[in-house]
């Protein structure tokens, strides 16, 4: 018998019975880094299953995460990640005009410098973008009882579906030679107040009104408070 390399434990099977690793480990091949792709990206539970379920009934998918089953969906940290990083590789391999966050480059400042960064860096941008929406979905629905980090996560679904949806309109402008980054927009922001209005109670219709407006008050304080963030350092500065 030998000793298991992580817990120290003594090994007489393929795998150590305390801590589950495995006696030998396989060398690192082909086949391995294709698991390792498909684990990350959870292509194995289902990514199409989350686009799916967070495209037809996306109240209940998120519902089914936080208190069902957790191992269908994509992680929503991974998810937004991801669909933020392919938004950013499409829109720069074809040269499209960013139809998100867009800057005015008349100055180096620290406010360009800021959004410059956030352009480039979506998928955590977003989530910090998300941080100031859930503050204010977290006072408009204060009578629901999610708190804060459970709000963060369902925006991690709702944005990175949004993300989608500026892809797609991306990839059928280069199609079609038509301007249809802004009309990506105004459907990102609807699905956004559809989907946070569902997963509160779609019978009530002030819900989705609410979601909107908090969607779009997060949106202008995080725009505001990083415009504030480079006012700050450049006077300091």
């Amino acid at each position: 018998m030998t000793g298991c390399q992580n817990c120290n434990d003594q090994l007489n099977s393929p795998f150590c019975p305390t801590c589950g690793r495995a006696s030998k480990l396989k060398r690192i091949d082909g086949h391995y880094i294709i698991h390792e792709i498909e684990h990350v990206l959870h292509f194995e539970k289902g990514i199409l299953y989350t686009i799916l379920g967070l495209l037809t009934k996306p109240g209940e998918s998120v519902r089914n995460f936080f208190f069902e089953n957790r191992s269908r969906l994509v992680k929503p940290i991974i998810f937004i990640i991801i669909t933020s990083l392919l938004y950013t590789i499409v829109t720069h391999f074809f040269h499209l005009e960013d139809g998100y966050i867009k800057y005015d480059e008349v100055k180096k400042s620290a406010t360009i410098l800021i959004f410059k960064w956030v352009q480039d860096h979506y998928g955590y941008s977003n989530i910090i973008m998300g941080a100031f929406i859930a503050l204010w979905i977290k006072i408009l629905f204060k009578k629901h009882n999610y708190n804060f980090f459970e709000i963060l996560i369902l925006l991690c679904f709702v944005m990175g579906m949004g993300m989608l949806f500026f892809t797609i309109f991306a990839i059928f402008q280069v199609i079609t030679h038509i301007e249809l980054m802004q009309a990506g927009g105004i459907i990102g922001f609807l699905y956004a107040a559809w989907a946070i209005g569902q997963f509160f109670g779609k019978e009530k219709f002030t819900n989705y009104l609410k979601a909107l407006a908090a969607y779009i008050l997060g949106f202008i304080t995080f725009s505001l408070s990083a415009i504030l963030l480079g006012k700050l350092i450049d006077l300091i500065i």
